[in-house]
């Protein structure tokens, strides 16, 4: 007679099967805050909390985990983050009742881009937290000993303060009058704040579209090249600064054009790079006239400051010096180039800083210049925290700059791969990163850049080849029973269905597939209210034999997602971007292609679905 246990006791299988489907049944949070995620801004990273918990629930203590599009290194910290679990990653982990066992990793990074690679490797292999600490203030304080007057401003009542950031202004070229007029002037209102798209000129009071103001253009010399260049005439518009911890704000006058003048006067230092940019899919004839190198992106001020931090972090040697070229490329392109902007929300009196738009380099008619030295102070927080929350773990993480195309490790000698590959065209890396790579001295080979890019003359069937040679590896490298999980996004059918033959010539097959939500919560808000994104996760284990699904109709599966969704407990899932999601994954966790886009099924929704929440696409 057996016992009660034994009666009760389920086969291994059956409960890693019911393990997996609590985890991709339920949204899983992407927490999108927090040291490591705010370390440095880099395009459509996840959470390492979010992959931690992913690989805690498939690998076990001392396995090794693989990722061949390594990113800003957000698998590898995550490897290491099992060491040292949250109470949110035991928490959620206790929720689904899934057997995660707590513990150390080992991860292998590919990272084709020379940026991903250096931030991935930084990050998982820091420099002692403390000891970088105090490098990175002594560079500080002997920046500003030596160039802080350049960021010196007079507040309101003549008083000497430090200027905390400057909005410049394009010059526009006035239909009526012909005359030079400034855009702020033109187009721009305070109290409340407001950026018109309707030009009204202040000296003839003409008015009219903004797209049809001609900019001013002006010649100036440039001493990095020895050369003349043409350029966006711009011109000083609003001074923000702080006085004694007061801040305050006032328009241009002649002191600020006095110190403009002895800047300009200045010497450039030698370390600034005299790089060519390789123009691609993000080049925009008009807000990038003049924009042929990288120290175009500068105004000549921060130019200046920034090219002599970097010589100082040249000074010291191994991991500190990697944490402080870490430190400061994680402000440079982002904030302390004139890609940062302003915007005009909804009730507020002034305009709102911003860093640059992510995923391209845009710069707008009002480009602004914040103070390197306020914002690298507050960096240096959020850096300084993240070596701690990594440093002195017993993990192993690898970085290879090179391409997942060729991986040089043994076959079978990975026990899980966890990737978030190139969503097609969404977003031209080696090109956005050119302008930190710049500084690196070093350049990202773009053969095996897998995207969809004109310019680059790869075609969606180009980017499916790529990601076949990728997948391929990875299915070689990997246990023969060993599994993928894998995040995408795209709003293209297109996109989908190359993704899906990919992994399937590679000899991969959909399993399971959940939704991985990014929020600004925690992992508590899995349920909660407000989140409304969602990118499919899918994992992918060995390819079998049999064939898909019989194909159903479109709409009818549409209606009954549409359903179900209405009346589930979560709003977020009664959303066209997360209804979406649920779509795709409908189609490939049955191997069928995905038949629609994304604004085809989104209109659908909204005439579904009068009173639903429809966000774009493009959110």
């Amino acid at each position: 007679m057996r016992d009660s246990s034994s009666r009760q006791r389920k086969p291994a299988k059956v409960v890693l099967e019911a393990s997996l489907n609590a985890l991709y049944r339920r949204p899983l949070a992407a927490n999108r805050s927090g040291s490591l995620f705010g370390a440095f801004p880099y395009p459509t990273k996840i959470s390492p909390d979010a992959v931690a918990f992913y690989i805690a629930a498939h690998t076990r203590p001392g396995d090794t985990v693989f990722d061949g599009f390594g990113g800003s290194g957000s698998t590898g910290l995550a490897a290491l983050l099992c060491e040292r679990p949250s109470d949110a990653l035991r928490a959620e982990a206790k929720r689904l009742a899934l057997d995660v066992q707590w513990g150390p990793r080992n991860a292998v990074l590919y990272e084709l881009g020379t940026l991903g690679a250096f931030v991935s490797r930084t990050l998982t292999n820091p420099p002692d937290p403390v000891a970088f600490r105090k490098a990175a203030e002594d560079v500080l304080a002997a920046a500003e000993k030596q160039d802080g007057w350049m960021y010196e401003a007079r507040d309101p009542s003549g008083g000497k303060g430090s200027l905390r950031h400057m909005i410049w202004s394009d010059s526009l070229r006035c239909p009526s009058c012909r005359k030079a007029v400034a855009l702020w002037d033109a187009c721009v209102s305070l109290e409340p704040a407001e950026i018109s798209s309707t030009f009204s000129c202040p000296k003839c009071d003409h008015i009219c579209a903004l797209d049809e103001v001609q900019r001013v253009t002006v010649t100036e010399a440039d001493d990095v090249l020895g050369e003349d260049r043409e350029l966006r005439h711009r011109t000083p518009a609003r001074i923000y600064g702080s006085t004694g911890g007061k801040r305050w704000s006032r328009a241009p006058h002649s002191s600020d054009l006095a110190l403009m003048k002895k800047i300009a006067s200045e010497p450039l230092p030698s370390c600034v790079p005299k790089a060519l940019i390789p123009w691609g899919d993000l080049y925009r004839k008009g807000y990038h006239l003049g924009i042929s190198h990288v120290h175009h992106f500068y105004t000549r001020r921060n130019l200046i400051v920034f090219a002599r931090m970097w010589k100082r972090a040249e000074c010291y040697k191994g991991a500190l010096r990697e944490g402080l070229r870490f430190w400061l490329l994680s402000y440079n392109a982002s904030h302390g180039t004139i890609m940062t902007r302003v915007v005009a929300k909804t009730g507020q009196k002034d305009l709102v800083v911003t860093s640059a738009q992510p995923g391209v380099l845009y710069i707008s008619g009002l480009p602004v210049e914040k103070n390197l030295f306020a914002g690298l102070k507050r960096k240096l927080s959020t850096i300084a925290q993240a070596f701690e929350l990594i440093h002195g773990g017993s993990g192993n993480v690898k970085v290879i700059n090179g391409s997942s195309c060729n991986v040089d490790l043994p076959s079978g000698s990975i026990d899980y791969v966890f990737t978030d590959p190139p969503f097609g065209a969404n977003i031209p890396y080696a090109e956005l990163n050119f302008i930190n790579e710049a500084w690196l001295r070093r350049f990202t080979d773009r053969t095996d850049e897998a995207i969809v890019s004109p310019k680059q003359e790869k075609s969606v069937d180009s980017y499916r080849e790529l990601l076949t040679r990728s997948f391929s590896e990875a299915r070689r490298i990997l246990k023969p029973t060993g599994q993928a999980t894998m995040v995408f996004h795209s709003a293209s059918a297109e996109i989908w269905n190359a993704l899906q033959r990919a992994y399937q010539d590679a000899g991969f097959d959909v399993e399971h597939a959940g939704v991985l939500n990014k929020t600004q919560g925690s992992f508590k808000q899995v349920t909660t209210k407000g989140a409304v994104r969602g990118d499919p996760v899918l994992l992918l284990g060995p390819r079998r034999c049999s064939a898909g699904h019989s194909v159903e109709n479109v709409w009818s599966i549409a209606a009954a997602l549409h359903s179900e969704a209405s009346v589930a407990c979560d709003p977020a899932e009664f959303t066209a971007p997360r209804l979406y999601s649920r779509f795709v994954n409908y189609f490939l966790s049955r191997q069928q292609q995905v038949p629609l886009d994304a604004d085809v099924f989104y209109r659908w929704f909204a005439e579904q679905s009068p009173q639903g929440v429809l966000v774009s696409a493009g959110e």
